[in-house]
């Protein structure tokens, strides 16, 4: 929708909200449903410090916008910034840091958009790369997913993702595809170097365009009956073993 404040847009959930309120000047509005006010004591304060406005919804505003799982809490909040790529690329030597950053190449279920957000932002990373097309992007069901990771993580849409890869690699920065099959495992990779992870979607893995773009490709061990695993829990597992090599 658009207003006075600019773009803005709905997220749903306690944490999410309770995120979005922390960044300060992002919240236009809250919305709590008149059953939920005796467990939204924190949202109520963060607002009120803020100046923020605030509604009691009867239940059906909630029901009527948002899936299952909204908890009686909802914001609008300004739409968020994106980054450009030259602008995430230059956030590691600005820390002085390695690079450290996830590239998503097709990743459709904004659960899992919002659950690989969700990892990044746990492991530290500098940012996200997602692809505009064939990309679930940011919605409020990937934000709810994010558990309120979407609003501090660096993020960039970027038309083919296959650029930002070009230039990250021209920035020395080693690409690592996930995918299942590789007699490659991530424990035999140095992570301490700057690194960027590409993980595909759950049905179709790395596109083959991608793929012969990495450096090198890892999978994971499997030695139960199910040969793969979750995208996000995936690319869990493989950001804090970069992790640990980088504090060790």
């Amino acid at each position: 929708m658009n207003n006075k404040h600019g773009a803005t847009h709905l997220i749903y959930g306690i944490n999410p909200v309770i995120e979005a309120l922390k960044t300060r000047d992002k919240v236009v509005s809250v919305h709590i449903s008149k059953q939920r006010q005796s467990i939204t004591d924190e949202i109520l304060q963060l607002a009120r410090e803020s100046g923020v406005q605030i509604k009691f919804e009867e239940k059906n505003f909630f029901d009527a916008r948002f899936s299952k799982g909204h908890q009686g809490v909802a914001a609008s909040v300004k739409s968020k910034k994106r980054m450009t790529i030259e602008e995430l690329l230059a956030l590691p030597e600005q820390k002085r840091e390695a690079a450290f950053f996830m590239i998503l190449d097709c990743i459709e279920d904004p659960r899992n958009f919002g659950a690989l957000l969700r990892v990044s932002d746990a492991a530290g990373m500098h940012g996200v790369v997602f692809q505009s097309h064939r990309s679930a992007g940011i919605t409020e069901t990937a934000s709810k997913a994010s558990a309120g990771a979407m609003e501090h993580a660096n993020i960039v849409e970027i038309v083919n993702i296959k650029h930002a890869i070009e230039k990250m690699k021209k920035k020395d920065i080693t690409i690592i595809g996930a995918e299942a099959g590789s007699n490659l495992s991530m424990w035999d990779i140095d992570m301490k170097e700057p690194l960027a992870i590409v993980v595909g979607s759950e049905g179709h893995g790395l596109r083959r365009t991608v793929k012969d773009m990495c450096d090198n490709i890892v999978s994971l061990p499997m030695l139960g009956k199910v040969n793969s695993l979750n995208v996000s829990v995936a690319a869990g597992i493989i950001a804090y073993e970069a992790l640990r090599q980088r504090r060790k």
